[in-house]
């Protein structure tokens, strides 16, 4: 077998369908006297791509009528009463999923003629909604809408200008919602996938291709795009260990897989121009293939599990906190499912230490009081006077069902593996860090005191949350073991134990699996139908429902561990 490949930061799955590049070529087709729409979220540099639409139109001799679809949206102040929440009106932080339509943010749409002799361009979030011949999606992956607004650039959808800044509350729980299903409702429909990550010159794959490309991709293993952000807790592990960002302050939180946010590179074998398709359209386009009928039953189109790191290796502890119990995130946030969760110690040791827990018989008012007061007036508190914590040993999983006060010390690397809700932790206690203006960091202590569960408290912790491997198969050279199962989670954790060029038989059985290779130096994946794929240390990769049977190889001269979460 050939030597193992170091982690790869930009995995590019191959397609058949020619991937193009520049406007040129992307604005061949159209007519005279079509009306083009070219849908997509704010975050599009609409300007650049604007320009570049038309002056392809005028390098043929044809001219191009503009309309603008932000020019058209409703008042804001309109826009801010229909997406209010009664539920939370005062929240600085959250906000209920919203669950309004692309059409409520206009008064009225326009209504373009064609033009004899010219193309009319309509461009803008929501421009499918007008009457047109051609339509195309411009994309930009959610990173970059994230990173303006923390910048204080960007503006949340419908936003005027002259209005403020845009905020991440808007952002998380009003506009990706509303953006995501409107997008998911027009792949059909597309004749042009625009990927603008450089807007000047942007890649793209006409609709056919793009519906075959998500066809392949919903038949064999895929990884997707991994990204890294910086925190005031963040370590080094991921700039160290696997190269990532090493001129940022710090990798912090990990995002191997997380379905509302994760990409998935695609390209020619030649190493030409690649396309950025979020996840999420495909789990939209293909709900029983990826997911498998039963869980798509459950879930709908939502992809219910998620991988990502959190690195504290030369960073700080985690703040201490809970995620919402499930009818408060149903109720409050409006997510159907909630937010359980688990730690995988991918490096830890028994010098370093996980939150999690109550001591037995904690004083839940002095608690109160105490986080309170750290708020309120900056006073720091003893946090394990309220909560236990346990050695980091390394490849130990601790569960954390919701309500469960939890958090990773410093000098971690956590492999998380949750469920897909990931915008809720409700903080009891953030060791009174602040921003970069020198506020306090946010804490919920009234959403985290409303969700504790006082049952997660002293030895039952120990007993129930922090389990110890049971044997699931075994056979000549590898063995599988349950290492995380619990009634309340819909997802359990399997570990698998493979020897120096063991090979061990899997198979799907009408649901997703997820691995992700937490020792030694890789693994080799084949399935029934030919596709290969080498996964190696620390990477993730997804296996759809529908592959069905398929074999791993350890790769290397050590002894291989991987991780393996499924819905059960």
């Amino acid at each position: 077998m050939s030597p193992v490949r170091g982690y790869e930061a930009d995995p590019c799955h191959t397609v058949t369908g020619a991937v193009g590049s520049g406007y040129q070529e992307a604005a061949a087709r159209l007519a005279p006297g079509q009306v083009l729409a070219v849908d997509g979220p704010l975050a599009v540099d609409w300007e650049i791509v604007a320009s570049g639409v038309c002056d392809a139109l005028a390098a043929r001799e044809l001219a191009a009528k503009q309309i603008d679809m932000r020019e058209h949206v409703a008042a804001w102040e309109d826009i801010l009463a229909l997406t209010a929440s009664a539920v939370l009106a005062d929240d600085p932080d959250f906000a209920p999923l919203s669950q309004a339509g692309m059409a409520d943010f206009f008064a009225q749409l326009p209504d373009p003629e064609a033009t004899p002799g010219a193309v009319t361009v309509v461009l803008g979030p929501g421009a499918s909604l007008v009457a047109h011949d051609a339509l195309w999606y411009a994309d930009l992956p959610k990173r970059y809408a994230e990173a303006e607004i923390t910048a204080g650039t960007g503006r949340n959808l419908g936003q005027p200008a002259g209005t403020g800044t845009g905020t991440t509350r808007r952002l998380f729980y009003i506009d990706w919602p509303v953006l995501d299903r409107h997008r998911d409702t027009l792949v059909g429909d597309l004749d042009l996938w625009l990927d603008t990550q450089h807007p000047h010159a942007p890649t793209w794959l006409e609709g056919p291709a793009l519906r075959e490309a998500l066809a392949t991709l919903a038949a064999q293993p895929f990884r997707t795009r991994p990204t890294f952000n910086t925190t005031s807790w963040g370590g080094h592990w991921a700039q160290q260990e696997l190269g990532f960002n090493p001129e940022a302050p710090n990798t912090a939180l990990g995002y191997e897989l997380i379905a509302p946010e994760s990409g998935i590179l695609v390209g020619s074998p030649d190493g030409g121009p690649r396309v950025e398709l979020p996840l999420q359209v495909l789990v939209a386009v293909h709900p029983e293939e990826v997911l498998g009928e039963g869980v798509h039953a459950t879930f709908g189109t939502s992809f219910p599990i998620r991988f990502d790191y959190l690195d504290t290796v030369g960073g700080g502890n985690l703040s201490v906190h809970c995620h919402p119990q499930s009818d408060y995130m149903q109720r409050v946030f409006g997510w159907p499912y909630t937010q359980h969760e688990t730690y995988y110690m991918m490096v830890g040791g028994p010098d370093r230490q996980v939150f999690l827990g109550l001591q037995q018989d904690a004083d839940l008012d002095a608690f109160r009081r105490e986080a309170d007061r750290a708020v309120h007036d900056g006073v720091g508190f003893d946090i394990e006077r309220y909560v236990q914590t346990f050695p980091a040993d390394q490849h130990q999983l601790f569960l954390i069902p919701g309500g469960t006060p939890h958090g990773s010390g410093e000098g971690n690397v956590v492999l998380e593996i949750s469920a897909t809700p990931y915008l809720y932790s409700l903080r009891f206690y953030d060791w009174l860090r602040t921003d970069r203006e020198g506020r306090q960091r946010p804490v919920h202590v009234g959403h985290a005191f409303q969700n504790l569960d006082p049952a997660r408290s002293g030895e039952a912790v120990a007993r129930d949350l922090v389990q110890q491997p049971q044997r699931l198969r075994t056979e000549d050279g590898w063995r599988e073991d349950v290492i995380g199962r619990l009634p309340e989670m819909f997802f359990e954790v399997r570990r698998l134990e493979l020897a120096v060029q063991a090979t061990a038989d899997d198979a799907t059985d009408g649901r997703f699996h997820i691995l992700n290779v937490v020792e030694g130096d890789g693994i080799l994946l084949e399935t029934e139908s030919g596709h290969r794929y080498e996964l190696t240390y620390a990477e993730t990769l997804t296996i759809p429902a529908s592959v069905g049977a398929y074999r791993v190889h350890a790769l290397g001269a050590r002894p291989v561990r991987y991780v393996k979460a499924l819905v059960r």
